[in-house]
């Protein structure tokens, strides 16, 4: 079985950090959100993925490659004119062919590994299964009524929802799907819907079923979802001891659930974990705190960072009070003047940032 994951959009929401970064590229623990779904695959023994994209210029295709490193085969597809993910979907015909195949968006999260539902759809009566989860705001997204173990009907952002189920953005699909998205029609805002394909498959009696997911889901899309995301990640971390070694010096106290990657110094500074922090980093009599993810080739001097995002290259320095919360893109400083600024500050900023303080 061959799989899909879309990555194509703009990430409007997650701007300014988008402007300059694809939104699947967005670390969460250090780790690219489209590295999630291709973890899932591969552990599912899907090797084969096929990734859309916007364009072959896109950072994605440079960063992700052949997919070698990550244990997987990556091809690639463009969809230079984004008209709705059952277009998406389409492109995607000649890769997977007739045979069944999974599809993925590129930007959600999850706890579970769903290989039950992955290894064994292919062998199984279904002839499409929907991963889905309960939330508390089912307007937001597209919905499905289920009935005794099948999908009796999809509807996208209902104002009346027949359930709180949200489709959860797994898909797995079989050569029904090509008819489907052949009989449908672009929706009002001129797209083609996927719960318009699902919906068609439904109608023709065909079974459809549903995968209720335990655990979390987040549709990391927003610059909250992600730190969100990013703090749920960090909190599954298995226990580790607190690392020692020449690497750590002064008055240093490092807590156990804290990974420092190669060539990282701690000085003078206190870390609680969960927190997760790249090669080559300078934490120097600082203060991280629990849920912080930081990237490669960062110094934070000075300065107290907590529950927030720092991606590679960045400069934190003699900052007054603490950053909490925040999401800084690649090569962001952040350095203080002087020391007349409020005690807390949040941040989104875009790659290449630099705030004066």
């Amino acid at each position: 079985m061959k799989a899909i994951i879309l990555a194509a959009g703009q990430g409007t929401r997650l701007r300014p950090v988008t402007l300059t970064m694809p939104k699947p590229l967005v670390p969460v623990a250090n780790k690219a959100l489209i590295g999630y779904a291709i973890d899932i695959l591969r552990d599912s023994h899907v090797t084969e993925i096929g990734i859309i994209v916007h364009d072959m210029s896109s950072p994605i295709v440079s960063q992700l490659g052949d997919g070698s490193k990550l244990g997987v085969s990556l091809h690639y597809i463009v969809q230079a004119e984004q008209k709705g993910l059952a277009h998406a979907v389409s492109l995607g015909h000649d890769f997977v062919g007739d045979d069944p195949f999974a599809m993925f968006l590129g930007d959600n999260i999850f706890q579970d590994k769903m290989t039950d539902l992955i290894e064994g759809f292919e062998s199984s009566d279904s002839e499409l299964s929907l991963a889905l989860k309960g939330i508390p705001d089912p307007t937001r997204f597209g919905i499905a009524e289920i009935s005794n173990g099948r999908v009796l009907r999809v509807i996208e952002k209902p104002k009346n929802p027949p359930s709180n189920l949200a489709i959860c953005g797994v898909y797995l699909f079989r050569k029904s799907i090509w008819d489907a998205i052949a009989n449908i029609k672009p929706s009002a805002r001129n797209e083609l819907e996927i719960t318009d394909a699902i919906q068609w498959v439904v109608d023709q009696n065909l079974k459809v079923t549903p995968y209720v997911l335990p655990g979390w889901w987040i549709d990391a899309g927003k610059p909250d979802a992600i730190i969100n995301a990013n703090q749920l990640v960090l909190g599954d971390l298995p226990y580790t001891p607190a690392p020692e070694g020449p690497h750590i010096t002064g008055r240093s106290e490092v807590s156990h659930r804290v990974l420092l990657g190669q060539g990282t110094t701690v000085e003078d500074s206190v870390i609680r974990g969960p927190v997760i922090i790249g090669d080559n980093v300078i934490i120097k009599n600082s203060y991280i705190g629990p849920y912080t993810a930081i990237g490669d080739n960062v110094v934070v001097e000075n300065s107290e960072v907590e529950a927030s995002i720092i991606m590679k290259d960045c400069r934190l320095i003699n900052l007054p009070g603490r950053i909490d919360s925040s999401l800084l893109a690649d090569s962001t400083t952040v350095e203080a003047a002087s020391n007349k600024v409020p005690a807390v500050h949040r941040f989104i900023l875009a790659e290449n940032s630099y705030i004066q303080l």
